[in-house]
């Protein structure tokens, strides 16, 4: 099924957490599974992923699919589906959202209503599952006493300013949220993946479902923060060899994922927005800044001769340059190794970062000055006011 998500080199530093793995190691009991697939405008998207958990080796399932008002012909694809899996699968129109909700916690919340299974597999529609996924999920939750597994996906990159751009983003993300901070009970790191996570149905009813995220722009990594906050076990795994998800999908979808991770942290700290931004502005941008006007300076100096701004230039300005040249080569490298190793794409889209950069750099500063006017976000084809909501922090 997920020919595209191949297997790939381990890397010291990536293995250090579970991979999902052990076919078949769940218990003889396989306790039912509700799979909840909200869905808005994923015409494109949508049967490829109901495809992929129809044909599970898990048998004890149940699928609900939500409508999320969608414009184009998501709606219509899902009943076709419901129609010839009548007995295995629920389609759901959500309707409008009342005041107050994110659409996509008011459509999976649409779902759990609908749910009978003792546990919640909750995934977008623009994700791919391979035919052991779900076994080798429940397997790691049932067998290491978990309350709450999510699984890191093969992250897809369908345009140029996705593949370029990505890399950066995750390493950033990367050393903020790290699995290994997650998993460590002694932190108070904690989210899921919306692409794939599930929970005892108990556990996600303690938590207060969704409703206690029902404001959140990032509502998937809130309701594992939340998880987390309150002492259940939830593990990060990796999951790239089994599930496949789209984090952006063109230009304006990347643009507005930025600003959709920048604007409610401004909410949720002010104080360490602004140092994020501010951080990421200076180490990323910088130095690709810098190292120009530093490599004209030096060629303006030898040409004119001018051996007394030769000796001032080498006492302060040497430095600098190769501290830049150093920046420079880390970033290109490290993006090189997020783009073979982690997203499973050429290398030579590092040589992008510049670009990525300037990109990352302008889209958090563009959402803090934003931020402080409206906090306004565009997300799949809706319009938050994110003054008007509450956003937890995922710490």
């Amino acid at each position: 099924m997920l020919k595209s998500l191949k297997q790939s080199p381990k890397l010291e530093s990536y293995s250090r957490y579970d991979r999902m793995r052990n076919k078949n190691s769940y218990n003889d009991s396989m306790p039912k599974v509700s799979i909840i697939i909200p869905a808005r405008n994923e015409e494109k998207y949508i049967s490829k992923c109901l495809d992929s958990l129809i044909n599970q080796d898990y048998s004890n399932i149940e699928i609900i699919v939500i409508n999320d008002s969608s414009s184009d012909y998501t709606w219509d694809i899902i009943q076709k589906y419901a129609k010839t899996y009548e007995h295995s699968m629920a389609v759901i129109n959500a309707g409008p959202r009342p005041d107050g909700w994110i659409g996509k916690s008011w459509a999976c919340y649409q779902g759990y209503l609908k749910a009978t299974g003792d546990i919640l597999m909750f995934t977008d529609a623009d994700t791919i599952h391979s035919q052991y996924a779900l076994s080798l999920a429940v397997g790691h939750l049932v067998n290491q006493n978990l309350d709450a597994l999510t699984a890191i996906p093969r992250l897809i990159c369908e345009d140029f300013w996705t593949k370029i751009t990505l890399p950066v983003v995750w390493t950033i993300s990367y050393v903020r949220y790290s699995p290994l901070r997650a998993n460590n009970p002694n932190t108070t790191t904690g989210y899921f993946f919306g692409s794939f996570y599930i929970i005892s149905r108990s556990v996600y009813e303690a938590v207060g479902t969704h409703e206690a995220v029902k404001g959140e722009i990032v509502e998937d990594g809130a309701l594992g923060g939340i998880v987390k906050k309150e002492k259940f076990r939830l593990k990060v795994v990796r999951g790239e060899h089994h599930i496949g998800a789209i984090w952006a999908r063109d230009f304006s979808s990347l643009w507005h994922g930025l600003r959709r991770l920048m604007i409610p942290l401004y909410y949720q700290d002010k104080i360490h927005a602004t140092l994020v931004t501010t951080a990421v502005f200076f180490l990323l941008l910088t130095p690709f800044l810098l190292t120009p006007f530093s490599i004209s300076y030096i060629s303006e100096i030898s040409v004119s001769g001018d051996y007394n701004s030769i000796n001032d230039f080498r006492t302060q300005d040497v430095v600098l340059l190769s501290f830049s040249l150093m920046a420079i080569a880390l970033i290109i490298l490290s993006s090189a190794i997020q783009s073979k190793y982690v997203l499973f794409n050429s290398p030579i889209y590092s040589l992008g970062a510049p670009i990525a950069s300037f990109i990352i750099s302008l889209g958090f500063i563009s959402s803090i000055i934003d931020a402080r006017k409206k906090g306004i976000v565009n997300w799949k084809g809706r319009k938050y006011a994110i003054s008007n909501t509450t956003q937890h922090p995922l710490h």
